[in-house]
């Protein structure tokens, strides 16, 4: 009994010193009100997205919650309304997997709302599900359409400056390569999906870094973020039934909760002192250095230029990333193509 107690006291001690000091979140520390400003999150409707907005909702400013779904969506808003008191939270229509959709929401948006302060990249999947597409749905919705979303909101962040953009990034950047020749290749199976998050989480990095170096003196500022090991939906969505209550356990133990995994996005999207590391990298809200294939100037130019093809602002790239009608990811309403459909440095 004695050996028995003592190895369970070992293990709990054991598991308290991995908790804290690698599972448990730093906090995000500043003290900043919101009040007047507006705040669009990516995927606010569940996980780190939506403690991100209820967060943001509790310091005074008015949320969007840009969700593909529209029940999900609007359940977030009731229950973010509800906790934090504020009324000034509202949800908004976007699947980054679809172009005409982003192009949709950023109508809808610029239309109605006078502001845009933060630009939070939340949304991401890390599997295809059932689907069947003719791209790459994991750079599509973790990458492309974000890039697409940034380049339609940019003027909006610069009439607003100092304004901010958060991309949601991933230690899984470490093992991507961007391939440039089947960037947009179609994906199948679970070690393909396992790789083409791991590039898409690469694309974020360089995406930020680049971002960072147009936007030089703008006032507006981006940041990657990445939240940590976080029990969220984004890798249990799609295993098996049998498999999920398996891992729910575990997962609970040694993983984040949602509310810690929104500390770092926070940090990035409300620390004052920071616009100096404008393009970095953050995990538990500080600066962490990444690797050269992370940091690579002319991949970042090259992505930047692959990415205006596939989002459909190159005359190449129109015919590439087009919908067909009927399409079941593209929205009934048709869309007006922006006239303002020229390259990111001309913003």
């Amino acid at each position: 009994m004695d050996g028995l107690l003592l190895g369970a006291g070992m293990l709990l001690g054991s598991y308290v010193l991995i908790y804290y000091n690698f599972i448990k979140a730093v906090p995000c520390m500043s003290p900043i009100n919101l009040k007047g400003k507006t705040a669009v999150v990516t995927g606010g409707n569940t996980g780190i997205g939506k403690m991100t907005a209820l967060e943001l909702a509790q310091r005074g400013a008015r949320v969007v919650l840009a969700c593909r779904s529209k029940e999900k969506g609007e359940a977030a808003v009731y229950d973010i309304r509800k906790e934090s008191g504020n009324n000034e939270v509202i949800f908004m229509m976007l699947d980054l997997s679809s172009l005409a959709s982003v192009h949709s929401f950023a109508t809808a948006f610029l239309s109605s709302e006078p502001r845009l302060d933060l630009l939070i990249h939340n949304a991401g999947i890390s599997s295809c599900g059932k689907a069947k597409e003719t791209f790459n749905l994991i750079l599509r919705v973790n990458h492309v359409g974000p890039f697409l979303l940034t380049h339609l909101l940019l003027p909006r962040l610069k009439a607003n400056a100092p304004s901010r953009v958060v991309v949601m990034a991933s230690a899984a950047h470490r093992r991507g390569h961007l391939d440039f020749c089947r960037l947009d290749r179609p994906i199948c199976g679970w070690q393909q999906e396992l790789r083409a998050y791991a590039d898409s989480k690469l694309a974020n990095v360089l995406f930020t870094r680049e971002l960072a170096t147009q936007l030089e003196g703008t006032g507006v500022t981006c940041y990657a973020a990445h939240p940590g090991p976080v029990n969220s939906e984004l890798f249990l969505r799609h295993v098996p039934a049998w498999l999920h209550l398996l891992l729910s356990p575990l997962a609970w133990l040694v993983l984040r909760t949602p509310r810690g995994g929104a500390q770092t996005p926070l940090h990035c999207a409300l620390q004052e002192g920071i616009e100096q590391f404008s393009g970095r990298y953050f995990a538990n809200c500080h600066v962490e250095e990444v690797p050269t294939s992370a940091r690579d100037d002319r991949a970042a130019r090259r992505l930047w230029e692959a990415s205006e093809k596939l989002a459909g602002l190159t005359k190449e790239g129109t015919k590439n990333t087009s919908l067909k009608p009927g399409s079941p990811r593209s929205p009934s309403a048709q869309v007006t193509t922006d006239p303002a459909l020229s390259r990111f440095q001309n913003l």
